[in-house]
């Protein structure tokens, strides 16, 4: 969703919002990421264009920041809401000087900390979760011998 106002006439730069070493200029939210928005977030404004404006008005705000401080691909909301989103370069869009500008997609929505207390260390929750399943798996290729 890219920002209503760069549709006038006298806009010589695309619009775009930084995050980190990122320039935002447009964000794309994958089936994924609204499913699991509806299940973990809300269930009232599930579109994509809501989803879209929610997060550009939280990347305007500066509310957006990343979860843990080197690694890119997870961010809060708010310290409240994570997220796991990707970068790609826009084919399209680039700044006066010629640098191109991102499309930030929206890979999927954790939850919210408030309300899940796991995702207050992803490091340990998701290595909980590889060893809870290597054991599902353990304990089913037993059954099977």
């Amino acid at each position: 969703m890219k920002d209503k106002m760069t549709k006038r006439w006298s806009t010589y730069e695309t619009f775009y919002v930084e995050l980190g070493d990122k320039k935002v200029a447009d964000i794309v939210i994958t089936n994924h990421a609204r499913s699991r928005w509806v299940d973990r977030v809300e269930s009232e404004k599930t579109g994509y264009e809501d989803i879209a404006e929610f997060l550009w008005e939280c990347l305007k705000q500066g509310r957006v920041e990343p979860y843990y401080r080197k690694e890119e691909d997870v961010y809060l909301i708010d310290d409240d809401l994570v997220f796991v989103a990707e970068f790609a370069s826009s084919e399209s869009d680039i700044d006066l000087l010629g640098n191109p500008l991102h499309k930030m997609i929206v890979v999927t929505f954790l939850g919210r900390m408030s309300e899940t207390i796991e995702l207050r260390d992803l490091k340990s929750y998701y290595s909980w979760l590889r060893h809870s399943r290597r054991m599902t798996l353990v304990k089913n290729s037993r059954k099977r011998k």
